[in-house]
């Protein structure tokens, strides 16, 4: 959390007006994670700055040295959860940059394992979209395009090498074969009670969908 924290004081230090990094680290550890415990509790939309006040133990005024509203803090913690994702996923080991399959791999595994790592950031993203200033929205969508733009080329460059056969899709088509393995991804995170019910682990889950994905693309061992 705090190292999060920090990322988002850097991306935000000409608006937040605590100059001594300890203290606005650890302050902002407070306020996000009191923020994501109250959205999934009852929702960011019914939060008020009065429940995040009483729940953190931080006054009105030490809020607005934060932020300067609820649209604000909002787009401080999406923000994170985009950069995150791009950082991460938009940065693949240069091993795999000609080996698509063991890349699409990568990309299933990292990004289940991120989500694992920072779940209720991602919960937060994903439930709370539809109450989004529409900035926030906007910044949701490209991400999400983003992720499955990285899927898509993996899986286009796998079809160019003879490695995906893609034989369940109306010519091959990669869009939509990244669009319908994006929710499976999210699945995970949005319903993480659920598979954990049934034993399902991180690692079960990422070993389970890489299966289910590689024999829906039609991976081959050898290339034609």
């Amino acid at each position: 959390m705090e190292a999060l924290c920090a990322r988002i004081l850097e991306r935000h230090a000409a608006t937040i007006r605590i100059k001594k990094p300890a203290v606005a680290i650890a302050n902002l550890a407070r306020i996000v994670e009191t923020t994501l415990m109250l959205a999934n509790r009852k929702g960011f939309h019914s939060m008020s700055l009065r429940d995040l006040t009483e729940q953190s133990g931080l006054s009105m005024g030490a809020l607005y040295a934060y932020f300067d509203g609820k649209d604000t803090l909002l787009m401080m913690i999406l923000g994170q959860v985009v950069g995150v994702v791009e950082e991460v996923l938009g940065h693949p080991p240069e091993a795999l940059a000609n080996d698509p399959a063991a890349r699409l791999r990568w990309l299933l595994e990292t990004h289940l394992f991120l989500t694992e790592t920072m779940h209720p950031w991602f919960v937060f993203a994903y439930m709370e979209a539809k109450s989004f200033p529409k900035d926030g929205r906007d910044l949701a969508v490209s991400s999400e395009m983003m992720t499955e733009s990285m899927i898509a080329d993996a899986l286009a460059d796998g079809v160019a090498r003879g490695l995906f056969a893609m034989p369940h899709l109306a010519m091959g088509d990669v869009t939509m074969a990244a669009a319908l393995i994006k929710p499976m991804l999210q699945d995970w995170y949005v319903k993480r009670a659920k598979h954990r019910r049934r034993g399902i682990t991180p690692d079960l889950y990422a070993e389970q969908l890489i299966a289910f994905v590689e024999a829906a693309v039609g991976f081959r061992l050898r290339p034609l």
